[in-house]
């Protein structure tokens, strides 16, 4: 059993315990110092971590601490910005002699992947649209052994083990539901909006079988999904005969369903099932990273500051 959690971290408190390198880097801080910059996560979520005034001597060691170790670090829980933070004083690699169970270090998704890509796949088994059935089935089956892990983000919403498929089938349980409500919307265009808009994130984001993301690919970095998006639809529409009206249509709702220049998208969506695509996709982002913070607050008290929701501190109902 691991010794401590991040979610029951308290700023001040002095600890002792295993966590999971996300991401590592040494770097040289303003007094021309190195210091090691860690991103740790467990299971019930992620913490930056600090150790600063790195001895020449330590180096050595400490460059062979790599993205999914598990290492052992002594530290203090500090607060900046509004978020914890851990401060190392002390940093080991594990050894055989060390009691791991992997399950209390990798965040995953709370139901299991084969039934989520199942509902997904049935969803798009179902259209009556021939074209758009095909391009998600097509897309699914080619991806369907990375879609069993891969996280949607390299942190922040549903980055955690199948956190792409999680997303996807909340996405489209409310697609469904607003679509009752809207009935000028077409449904199954809506539908293979939220099935494909995220997928190229399984050839933007890097990532390992347990879901730790360990940065971007080439052309992640270069492109980003949405690009890759269009350009995927654009090859896949081309070789399965769909209709150029409708592959622009998916490809238009690939690039736009991010709304804002500043978050990639060139575009602002051009028709209704579009805009519904961006709101599905923002809100269900929200409400991960609403439910993330609040878990890791007490009752009665306001959360660390959540800088994907505008650096706001959230509200937990006292219960």
């Amino acid at each position: 059993m691991k010794d401590i959690y991040i979610a029951d971290l308290r700023t001040n408190q002095e600890i002792i315990s295993y966590f999971i390198v996300k991401t590592v880097a040494v770097k040289v801080g303003s007094n021309r110092k190195a210091y090691l910059d860690l991103l740790l996560a467990d299971s019930t979520g992620e913490i930056s971590a600090k150790k600063w005034d790195i001895a020449d001597e330590e180096l050595p060691g400490l460059e062979k601490i790599k993205e999914g170790n598990i290492i052992k670090v002594k530290a203090v829980v500090t607060e900046w910005n509004g978020m914890k933070q851990l401060r190392v004083t002390r940093i080991r690699q594990t050894s055989a002699e060390d009691s791991i169970e992997m399950s209390d270090y990798i965040k995953a998704a709370p139901e299991k992947a084969q039934d989520m890509y199942d509902y997904i796949y049935s969803k798009a088994d179902a259209f009556e649209d021939q074209d758009l059935k095909k391009i998600c089935i097509r897309q699914l089956t080619d991806h369907k052994e990375k879609l069993m892990y891969y996280p949607a983000a390299q942190k922040n919403h549903h980055a955690e083990m199948a956190g792409l498929l999680y997303h996807v089938k909340r996405m489209l349980m409310m697609a469904e539901k607003a679509c009752e409500v809207y009935t000028n919307l077409n449904t199954e265009l809506v539908m293979a909006g939220v099935i494909l808009h995220d997928m190229e994130k399984i050839n933007e984001i890097e990532s390992n079988e347990l879901g730790i993301s360990t940065g971007y690919s080439f052309e992640g970095k270069m492109l980003g999904h949405l690009v890759q998006g269009v350009r995927t639809i654009d090859r896949l529409a081309d070789e399965l005969g769909m209709p150029r009206e409708k592959a622009v249509m998916l490809e238009h709702m690939m690039l736009s369903h991010h709304y804002e220049p500043e978050f990639g998208s060139p575009k602002k969506p051009l028709f209704p099932e579009a805009e519904m695509l961006h709101y599905l996709d923002m809100i269900d982002a929200k409400m991960f990273d609403m439910q993330e913070a609040l878990e890791k607050t007490e009752p009665g008290s306001f959360s660390d500051r959540v800088w994907t929701l505008d650096n706001r501190t959230l509200y937990r109902v006292s219960e």
